[in-house]
């Protein structure tokens, strides 16, 4: 069974930098992919940024050069380093995990940008 909890979120004005942590449990998070997600009010999840299990990294077109995703296999944990933040930047993030056809979700940590 894996589980993930992130850490993190907050309120933060505009301009200011936040950082993400998701914990897994279980022990397939070297062999897995992982992403997170976020969700604003009214909207649909959307893919913010992913890590494969070799490091390799891609963002939505809205955070590259913003954020940065990063994972430490050691730890078990993937993090997610968001600077410049904006107001359209708030919504509760989501960390993912993807293994062997299965999709694992943590319960999500606000970030709320505003002055």
């Amino acid at each position: 069974q894996v589980q993930l909890v992130e850490s993190g979120g907050g309120l933060v004005q505009p301009g200011g930098s936040l950082r993400l942590s998701c914990a897994a449990s279980g022990r397939v998070f070297s062999i897995s992919a992982m992403a997170w997600y976020r969700q604003a009010p009214g909207k649909e999840r959307e893919l913010v940024a992913a890590i494969t299990r070799e490091g390799d990294t891609s963002y939505r077109d809205s955070v590259k050069g913003r954020f940065a995703i990063s994972r430490d296999n050691a730890k078990n944990t993937v993090s997610l380093q968001m600077n410049s933040l904006k107001p359209e930047d708030a919504a509760v993030y989501y960390c993912n995990l993807k293994v062997v056809g299965m999709n694992y979700w943590g319960k999500g940590t606000l970030v709320t940008v505003s002055s």
